[in-house]
């Protein structure tokens, strides 16, 4: 692939963040986030337009939308130290066995984002680590369901037809960044999970969504919040 002209790297003045960490894709959970940094009373460092904190322990980075730019801060936080990374976000449904509020682990990836063809394109997928995540949720009274996902760029382009095509093909959900990340940590060699949350529904031709729900948004924050619980005890 040859040599980039710009590499990732940690700057003197930037932290040495531990191995392990949470990064959060969804701006809805920013203040969750915020909330959960002043609990843990964890250190703030800037990250693009996202947020960086950390201790000792663990980081909590986030958010970051879209492929591009989930990428760019995935690079910065492996070239600080990040080694097995935790992505919790958001997905939409696009087959019946999975519903709102599903707790939702990918497995394997149909990329139609345009970030993952500049780390050398499709790569196995080594599920160790997401193994390791699912089992800690399944025993924390989360259990997450689990299956391809299909990544795009073009959240007004998930039309009918795909939907449907790739429904009965056996891919579960839809989201905006995973492939890409998925990319970039194998390429960098670090190891990603991947734990969703279904906010919406495609699968019976019309869209519902669901993420506006309090119901919703509560469970949201629980997740997020168990996440943070398993790894301040260093279980991840």
């Amino acid at each position: 692939m040859g040599d980039a002209l710009i590499t990732p790297r940690r700057e003197s003045k930037e932290p040495q963040l531990p191995e392990c960490g949470i990064f959060a894709l969804n701006p809805s959970d920013a203040s969750t986030m915020i909330s959960l940094a002043k609990e843990q009373q964890l250190r703030r460092q800037f990250l693009f337009n996202s947020q960086l904190f950390f201790n000792e322990r663990f980081f909590l980075a986030g958010p970051a939308v879209g492929a591009p730019m989930a990428a760019i801060c995935l690079e910065k936080l492996i070239a600080l130290g990040a080694r097995r990374i935790v992505v919790y976000g958001w997905c939409g449904s696009i087959h019946s066995g999975l519903h709102i509020g599903d707790l939702f682990m990918p497995t394997s990836g149909l990329s139609e984002e345009g970030t993952s063809a500049h780390y050398g394109g499709p790569r196995p997928w080594n599920l160790d680590f997401t193994n390791h995540v699912a089992a800690l949720a399944q025993q924390s009274g989360l259990p997450p369901k689990s299956g391809p996902i299909w990544t795009t760029d073009a959240l007004y382009r998930e039309t009918r037809y795909k939907v449907e095509r790739y429904g009965q093909e056996g891919i579960l959900a839809v989201d905006m960044e995973y492939t890409a990340l998925h990319a970039v940590a194998a390429f960098r060699q670090a190891q990603l999970a991947g734990v969703m949350l279904v906010s919406d529904e495609l699968f019976a031709g019309r869209w519902r969504p669901g993420f506006g729900q309090k119901t919703f948004r509560s469970r949201s924050r629980q997740t997020l919040g168990l996440l943070v619980s398993l790894i301040n005890k260093a279980m991840f």
